[in-house]
């Protein structure tokens, strides 16, 4: 096995689906596989940015309309992939979203959270990781080789005022989840690993975090002092999909300036 960068480290012509990935890190996520040679499908619920990115960002990507709360779309999805590229080498289960403030605030507080908005944020954060892990290690299983990667976050790592109940909640069984499927999946030749982000410039949690102003008091809880940068997620995610992660599995990786650390 050549230890050069570019063996080490070769995703081309790995067919690979993001979800989430019309914004964010998912979108990072998606041009960092891109641009070195992977085969990537951009699957999100939101199809007017999905198309946007297509035309102005990965024209090369292939584009799916599929919201992963619905378990029959994002297996139709993994079930098309296969049938016209033959395999399905990658897949980043990105999608997320956040609902609420922290418990900082007192709307944040266990008494004032609202159920169905609860129940929203584990349908896509949690049960919807899960059935996008379901449907890829279906088709992963016959092939015997795969990669399954979650965005994971700290929030579900420790307890942080900054992150509202439901969130972390969710963050934290999907990093049970990827332990319990590296678990099973690793006979088949699959591995499967979790990407914890820290604070990243992204819209999730209603814009706060694109707010220079708003992002002071979050800046003071990391050791590097600053929010990280979408594209900083993507030399982890190369790694996790590429030769180079040939003997990890059931890992989770924080990307978050040191706030695990401290």
């Amino acid at each position: 096995m050549s230890l050069t960068a570019d063996h080490l480290f070769d995703v081309r012509g790995l067919v690979t689906i993001v979800t989430g990935a019309a914004s964010g890190l998912g979108l990072a996520i998606a041009e960092a596989m891109a641009a070195n040679g992977a085969v990537v499908v951009l699957a999100d619920r939101n199809e007017t940015e999905l198309k946007r990115v297509s035309r102005d960002v990965l024209p090369a990507a292939e584009i799916a309309a599929v919201d992963v709360a619905d378990p029959d779309a994002i297996r139709r999805l993994t079930d098309d992939v296969v049938v016209r590229k033959g395999k399905l080498d990658v897949v980043f289960a990105n999608a997320g979203i956040s609902a609420g403030p922290g418990i900082v605030s007192p709307k944040g507080a266990i008494e004032n959270i609202d159920l169905a908005a609860w129940n929203e944020v584990l349908a896509t954060n949690q049960t919807g990781v899960f059935t996008t892990m379901q449907a890829a290690a279906r088709h992963m299983k016959a092939q015997r080789s795969g990669r399954i990667v979650v965005t994971a976050s700290v929030g579900g790592l420790r307890g942080a005022w900054a992150t509202g109940y439901s969130y972390a909640a969710s963050k934290a069984a999907v990093v049970n989840l990827v332990r319990q499927a590296a678990l099973e999946l690793a006979p088949f030749g699959i591995q499967v690993n979790a990407i914890a982000p820290g604070f990243f410039r992204t819209a999730l949690g209603g814009g706060r975090l694109l707010d220079e102003a708003g992002t002071k008091p979050l800046e003071a809880m990391v050791p590097m002092k600053r929010i990280a940068m979408p594209r900083e997620i993507a030399g982890v995610s190369l790694l996790l999909a590429s030769p180079a992660a040939s003997y990890i599995t059931g890992s989770v990786f924080t990307v978050d300036g040191g706030i695990t650390a401290a």
